[in-house]
């Protein structure tokens, strides 16, 4: 029987399983897909996770082929408002780390179990002084210890129908990867009458590009975003799009994260706007700050119940100061007519003077989150 069981071998299932077996905790890790899932999701690693993952030499692996984004500029209109410095900010790792999402999970999982792969969880449930695990088609598991990091799909397995409240927004994005050949590390977010359109610079000479999307579903997304980039002067970043994605934003915050022996962890237990770019960071600190404890837990054999629920606070904390920003970057990306356009311009022209700039760097590199 292992130690540990941990449901989901995505980056925050990863990181866990890496960490607790780098303690010398006995894991298995339980994985729904059959392969490792492709392409680029989320792509910026801040400073409180490269700080965090620095003694167990993940961070000097994602760095090795990072680019280290210093700086922000907000364009409107055509004209800079103003710029949001990260290198000036008194940090360990001052940047935002940018980097394809498979590329962050391969320096994660170095040294952590090989997860089971094509192993659905369908039931979590105490049992004696232990969780049983059931697997579709397959035996349970049984271990003293559960974590369940699946993703948004596997709160089920632990929360009650309704458990979570989950608040849908209207917002709709579209998102590509372009090769653009520009090598520098300046992330750019252009807001303007039609909605907000982001870029960040990736390895390679690419640029991730986001786009609020006001074309119908039914439409060609490569189109709709090459459309959006023409509009906004982006004519050779338009001929780059090959294809694009969509994606929609929700809120959601568990009202816990532990029910004695069993904890749940990333976008199991909070999912916020990617616009932002701190839902994964926020399970990877879950990950990284929990690990030790059930580490301790496991060496001892009794329950470090006051540094679990010190723990529990914390994380849920970070996870709703970051919902409210990410709320925030997600009312500010929206269409808005010339007048209140106008009106936006110039208070983010002001809230982007000192000292509200570092404010502001402070605060989208994660320097609110507990334990940052």
């Amino acid at each position: 029987m292992p130690d540990v069981i941990v449901v989901g071998a995505g980056p925050v299932g990863t990181l866990l399983s890496s960490e607790l077996a780098r303690r010398g905790v006995e894991v298995t890790v339980l994985e729904r897909r059959a392969e490792p899932g492709g392409g680029s999701r989320a792509i910026g690693v801040h400073s409180p996770v490269l700080a965090a993952l620095e003694a167990s030499g993940i961070t000097d692996r994602l760095l090795a082929s990072a680019v280290r984004v210093s700086r922000g500029e907000a364009r409107s209109g055509g004209r800079t408002l103003g710029v949001v410095r990260f290198d000036r900010l008194d940090r360990r790792f001052p940047f935002v780390a940018t980097l394809p999402q498979h590329e962050t999970e391969a320096a994660l999982a170095e040294g952590a179990p090989v997860p089971r792969r094509g192993a659905a969880v369908t039931g979590v449930r105490p049992e004696g002084r232990g969780i049983r695990v059931s697997v579709h088609e397959d035996e349970d598991v049984v271990a003293p210890l559960v974590i369940v990091a699946g993703g948004w799909r596997a709160r089920e397995l632990v929360y009650r129908p309704g458990g979570v409240r989950v608040r849908p927004y209207a917002d709709r994005y579209l998102m590509a990867d372009v090769a653009t050949g520009r090598d520098d590390d300046l992330a750019v977010i252009g807001i303007d009458r039609g909605g907000v359109l982001e870029s960040f610079p990736l390895p390679g000479g690419r640029r991730r590009y986001v786009t609020w999307d006001a074309g119908s579903p039914e439409a060609d997304r490569g189109e709709r975003l090459r459309a959006a980039l023409r509009a906004r002067g982006e004519h050779a970043a338009a001929a780059g799009v090959e294809t694009a994605t969509a994606f929609e934003v929700r809120r959601a915050i568990a009202p816990a994260l532990r029910r004695d022996r069993l904890f749940v962890i990333g976008d199991t237990a909070h999912e916020v706007s990617p616009i932002g770019g701190q839902g994964m960071n926020l399970g990877l600190l879950d990950a990284a700050t929990l690990a030790p404890l059930l580490a301790e837990w496991v060496r001892t054999g009794a329950a470090p119940d006051a540094g679990l629920a010190r723990w529990e606070r914390r994380r849920l904390a970070s996870a709703r100061n970051a919902a409210r920003l990410a709320s925030l970057n997600t009312s500010l990306g929206r269409p808005l007519g010339p007048v209140a356009n106008a009106v936006r311009r110039e208070g983010l022209r002001l809230a982007l003077l000192p000292p509200g700039a570092r404010m502001l760097a402070h605060a989208y590199s994660m320097g609110f989150d507990r334990d940052a």
